[in-house]
């Protein structure tokens, strides 16, 4: 069970990245592209099964967020990944805003793989 639990959200976390790298290029570009109904649904659909995938790995291995700090960090990293991914694609007001935003969001995410690799809060710097 465990490692299927850690393929599929392998698996999705490089989905989400790489959509959400598409969809900024999309935003920068000013394309059409970013307002096709399959463009709205399916990174959510991929984000659930993220987000299940990462509850049921921490079930499976009992290290909860605000028990083991590393958890903590990623969770707090993952809601400031979701308030700038929403700002770059969505609520930025300017262009500029968006862009700022879009490459705030890429450095969480790599805050947060260091922090998931190393298991320590202090990401790469660990």
């Amino acid at each position: 069970m465990y490692l299927a639990l850690k393929h599929i959200h392998l698996t999705t976390i490089a989905i989400t990245i790489l959509l959400f790298l598409l969809r900024g290029f999309w935003m920068m570009i000013e394309s059409g592209q970013l307002q096709k109904k399959w463009c709205k649904i399916v990174p959510h659909i991929n984000d659930t099964l993220l987000l299940v995938s990462a509850i049921g790995l921490m079930m499976t291995l009992q290290q909860y967020p605000f028990v083991h700090h590393w958890l903590t960090a990623k969770l707090l990293g993952l809601i400031a990944y979701i308030v700038l991914g929403t700002i770059a694609l969505k609520r930025g007001k300017t262009k500029s805003v968006r862009i700022i935003a879009f490459f705030a969001s890429l450095a969480v995410l790599g805050y947060i793989a260091g922090v998931a690799i190393n298991h320590n809060p202090m990401s790469w710097l660990s």
